[in-house]
């Protein structure tokens, strides 16, 4: 029950593709069930999207609450006959847990669960001192695809029962090349748009009676691009802005294009809101264009903003724990992509720490049996600070 790498075993061989659960939140539910938890299984959805399962799990009723958070939904394994070991196998082959999920993130919410456990079979069945604690689960099913029926939903409804979060744990493979190297207290935040140039369709050999946007739309990539949108922060590297495509729709070689576009994705950090990154954008978009450019830019709904959890006594915590077990002080980092910590930054500081990430999302995905039971450790000094 309390053994990190069969949890982490029994999660991989479901193959929880999102939005697909496949019996990932029953392995948790049973074992949360059996040591005392209040468990809710909830669904969301919205028109447009699938529903999707997700695992709400508590145990004691008073402050200090930790929460520790996760998602048992997975990346497509791709092909499947690359794989050396079945992608849902939980083969354990050379000190090493292979399958889909492994790393991101079956292997940290296995670690997490058997630490509870044993926590809670070493001290009465109770969180805290003399029970006066809470501990809690909050598991999605949606973060690898379009995050909108998971953790948002659930943080809305755990909130809406009265309940609040002291602290968060979140068991992203945080550790970039061995455990112990790196704990995120902070993301940037994500934008994207796409940038349209409208032109006049014509004949090539008539370019008196057309207007070409591919020249236009690329002078604006140049104009809103090259120039840095800051240089850093305390807390956080720069922004940027990357184009990651140009189209203009055209099959023809004879052809001009009536219309150009070009999708871009920006990372920011504490020095902008998605309002004033957005008018900085477009200030620089009209001086480019000018009077003469027809160009607009129009912008997706996005919830990834900017967070940061200051250095204090639970960050101080965490690394006394990570640095007992690995003998490493990990740096306090803000790099790397998006997570569902966005979200649970509105309701409590959180902290990112779980595997390493190096083979996240890859062929042959794999943990280290080592480092499953060293995060257990982890997590397990986590708790015994929290709660002393």
């Amino acid at each position: 029950m309390f053994d990190a790498l069969s949890i982490a075993r029994d999660l991989v061989r479901c193959p929880s593709v999102t939005p697909a659960d496949a019996g990932a939140l029953g392995v948790l539910e049973n074992l949360l069930k059996a040591a005392g938890f209040e468990t809710h299984r909830v669904t969301f959805g919205e028109p447009g999207t699938a529903d999707i399962d997700n695992l709400y799990a508590r145990i004691g009723d008073q402050a200090p609450h930790i929460t520790f958070a996760g998602h048992t939904d997975v990346v497509p394994p791709g092909d499947e006959s690359a794989w050396t070991h079945g992608a849902f196998s939980g083969e354990i082959r050379d000190g090493f847990l292979h399958g889909r999920g492994a790393v991101d993130m079956k292997g940290g919410i296995a670690c997490s669960l058997a630490a509870v456990l044993q926590y809670l079979a070493d001290h009465g069945g109770k969180p805290g001192k003399h029970g006066k604690g809470s501990i809690s689960f909050l598991i999605t099913g949606d973060e690898e695809d379009l995050s909108v029926n998971g953790t948002v939903k659930l943080l809305q409804w755990v909130a809406a029962r009265g309940e609040r979060f002291d602290h968060c744990v979140l068991g992203e493979p945080s550790n970039v090349e061995v455990l112990g190297d790196c704990i995120k207290v902070g993301r940037r935040g994500s934008q994207s748009g796409t940038l349209y140039v409208d032109g006049i369709q014509g004949h090539v050999a008539y370019p008196q009676r057309a207007a070409n946007p591919v020249p236009d739309i690329s002078r604006l990539i140049v104009a809103i691009s090259d120039e840095p949108l800051d240089h850093g922060s305390a807390q956080f590297q720069a922004s940027n802005l990357e184009f990651t495509s140009v189209d203009v729709g055209n099959t023809a070689s004879n052809v001009i294009p009536g219309q150009a576009r070009a999708r871009f994705n920006i990372r920011f950090n504490d020095h902008h809101t998605q309002a004033t990154l957005r008018e900085l954008v477009e200030a620089r978009l009209a001086r480019a264009a000018g009077n003469r450019i027809k160009a607009r830019i129009v912008w997706e709904p996005s919830n990834s903003n900017v967070f940061v959890t200051e250095p204090g006594s639970f960050t101080d915590l965490a690394l006394a724990a990570i640095e007992e077990v690995t003998g490493r002080k990990p740096e306090l980092s803000t790099s790397g992509g998006t997570s569902d910590a966005r979200f649970i930054a509105s309701y409590c500081p959180v902290i990112e720490f779980g595997l390493v990430g190096q083979t996240m999302h890859q062929i042959d995905e794999r943990a280290a049996v080592s480092d499953l039971e060293k995060l257990t450790r982890i997590y397990r000094g986590i708790l015994e600070r929290y709660f002393a």
